[in-house]
């Protein structure tokens, strides 16, 4: 087995920053989930931790389902013990449809009703997942679709502010609007006689195989990994990205791969 190649130096001075901010052009910004179902709900309700994956383990983010929420609803902190929605903590949320198959992330900014004057504290969408339900049940493989906002000359996220559900990400998505959006896909795995089984080259990062396992590419350069995750251990996964995601973005889009409704699992 390959070795995991752990992450290149990456300073985070300021975390708050530097998990909204895309990952720097030509940098994998190497990372690991591990998955907490101790204590009571946890089981339910487990939380999840999101680390740099290299020596110092540096601490990025945890996220966390809400109780008594009629959809899938992860709050997402960057204080490992605070996720409370009302923290200075808080720094985005995952939310998804009744059915569980799409999924929206958003900023920490307030709710469009809420909104100033210049409509400068509205919340932004990060990025949209959307699972096609699979038809044959246990039998295929997952395909998923993210869209993210575009990027600027300057490499900075466009940002996209609905000001209400209809102007949202899946919404322009659907309507095929797709001004200074990026629309990216997991790479389909190949079937694999010896093994019996669908795989990915994820070149050691991946050790065991799950039908959480995936990669996103940009249909232009499939070669080109924007994203990676996938399982090293019961509870621990390896989440890898590049330019343009910034952690936020990551980390919400493994969050939704978790969900237990999926209609492909």
């Amino acid at each position: 087995k390959e070795e995991r190649p752990p992450s290149p130096i990456i300073e985070v001075d300021n975390l708050e920053e530097f998990v909204l901010r895309p990952a720097q052009q030509g940098v994998t910004v190497k990372c690991r989930v591990t998955r907490d179902k101790k204590g009571m709900d946890r089981g339910l309700y487990p939380t999840y931790y999101l680390h740099l994956d290299n020596d110092k383990k540096v601490f990025l983010l945890a996220g966390r389902k809400r109780k008594k929420s009629k959809t899938s609803n992860y709050l997402i902190s960057i204080d490992p013990t605070d996720l409370s929605r009302g923290g200075e903590n808080f720094i985005g949320k995952l939310r998804s449809n009744l059915m569980g198959t799409k999924f929206t992330v958003f900023d920490n900014g307030v709710n469009p009703d809420k909104a100033n004057a210049d409509w400068s504290n509205v919340r932004q969408e990060l990025s949209a997942v959307v699972y096609e339900t699979n038809v044959l049940g246990f039998k295929g493989p997952r395909k998923m679709t993210v869209i993210i906002p575009g990027m600027n000359a300057d490499n900075e996220r466009v940002p996209i502010r609905p000001r209400n559900d209809n102007d949202g990400l899946l919404m322009r998505w659907q309507n095929k609007n797709m001004d200074n959006m990026i629309e990216l896909h997991n790479k389909a795995p190949v079937w694999n006689d010896e093994t019996q089984s669908y795989v990915l080259n994820f070149h050691g990062r991946v050790t065991h195989a799950s039908v959480k396992n995936f990669q996103i590419v940009h249909g232009s350069d499939p070669d080109y990994i924007v994203m990676q995750f996938g399982r090293v251990a019961d509870d621990a996964f390896t989440m890898d990205y590049n330019y343009p995601l910034c952690a936020v973005q990551a980390f919400a889009i493994a969050l939704s791969s978790f969900d237990g409704k999926l209609a492909c699992e």
